[in-house]
C-alpha cells in the first residue's frame, strides 16, 4: 500500500468516526473505499469491523464520562443482537463478491432513503424512560434482527438502532447514539471473530482505520451532545449515491 493509500483510509476512518458516532453511516464510505483498493468484499467486511470496534470504545468512553450512557439499556439489548451477529457474520463469509457488491448497493440506496427520512424525528416516542416487559421483549426481538443484519454487512445498521430505540424506549436521540455505538461495539466484536477465523481480515488496513475512526468518534461524540447532524446527511447523501452507483457499474473511476 502507498502513501497516499494509507493517508486515504487515515481521512476515511476519521470522516467514517465521525458520522458513525453523530448519527450513522460512516460504514456507507469504508466499505466501497476498502473495496475500491482492491480487497475482496467478504475481507474488506471484515476489515471494516477492525476499525468500528475501537471507534465504539472510543465513543462510548466518551459518551459514559458526559452521563449520556445508560448501561443497563445497553448490556440488556447487546445480548440479542451478539446472537444476530453471528448468524449474519456467517452469511457475509459465504457469499460471492459479486453479490455482496449487489446487496451493499442495494442497502447504501435504501439507508439514504433512510436518511432522508430522518426516523429519529419522525416516529414518536413512547413512554417516558418506564421500560415495561413488554417494551424490553419488543427491544431485544428488535435487536436480534438488527444484529443480524450487522453482522452480515453493518452498513446502515446504526440507523436502525437509532429508529428503534426512539420508537420504542423513547429515548433522546443523544442516548440513542450512545447506546448505539456500544450495542454496535459489542456485536461488532463478536462478529469480528468469525471473520478471523475466516481468515477475512486484512490487519494493516483495518488498524490504519481504526486510528482514523477513533479520532473521529472522539470528535462525533463531542459535538453530538452539544450541535445536531444536518450537514452531515446532505453529504452522505450525494457520497453514498456516487457509491453505489459505482459498485453497480454506473460509474467508471
Amino acid at each position: 500500500m502507498s502513501f497516499t493509500d494509507i493517508f486515504l483510509i487515515l481521512i476515511t476512518g476519521f470522516i467514517a468516526g465521525f458520522i458513525n458516532t453523530m448519527a450513522a453511516g460512516g460504514s456507507l464510505l469504508t466499505l466501497p473505499v476498502l473495496i475500491f483498493l482492491g480487497l475482496p468484499s467478504a475481507v474488506a467486511n471484515g476489515t471494516n469491523r477492525v476499525a468500528i470496534v475501537v471507534q465504539s470504545i472510543a465513543a462510548t468512553t466518551n459518551f459514559y464520562r458526559k452521563g449520556y450512557f445508560d448501561k443497563k439499556l445497553g448490556f440488556l439489548l447487546s445480548i440479542p443482537a451478539i446472537i444476530g451477529s453471528v448468524i449474519g457474520a456467517n452469511l457475509a463469509v459465504s457469499i460471492s463478491d459479486q453479490l455482496f457488491n449487489k446487496i451493499l448497493a442495494v442497502i447504501m440506496v435504501i439507508t439514504v432513503i433512510f436518511i432522508i427520512w430522518k426516523p429519529e424525528k419522525k416516529i414518536s416516542a413512547i413512554g417516558n424512560g418506564d421500560y415495561s416487559i413488554a417494551r424490553k421483549v419488543l427491544g431485544i426481538t428488535t435487536f436480534f434482527f438488527v444484529g443480524i443484519y450487522g453482522g452480515f454487512i453493518q452498513a446502515g445498521a446504526g440507523f436502525f438502532i437509532i429508529a428503534g430505540l426512539t420508537a420504542i424506549f423513547g429515548i433522546s436521540l443523544v442516548k440513542s447514539n450512545s447506546i448505539k455505538v456500544f450495542v454496535g461495539g459489542i456485536y461488532i466484536l463478536v462478529s469480528l471473530f468469525v471473520f478471523i477465523i475466516h481468515g477475512q481480515i486484512n490487519w494493516y488496513l483495518g488498524l490504519s482505520l481504526a486510528v482514523g475512526n477513533a479520532f473521529g468518534a472522539w470528535a462525533g461524540s463531542h459535538i453530538a451532545i452539544y450541535k445536531g447532524d444536518k450537514w452531515i446527511r446532505v453529504f452522505l447523501i450525494i457520497t453514498v449515491f456516487f457509491m453505489a452507483g459505482k459498485l453497480l457499474g454506473f460509474f467508471d473511476f
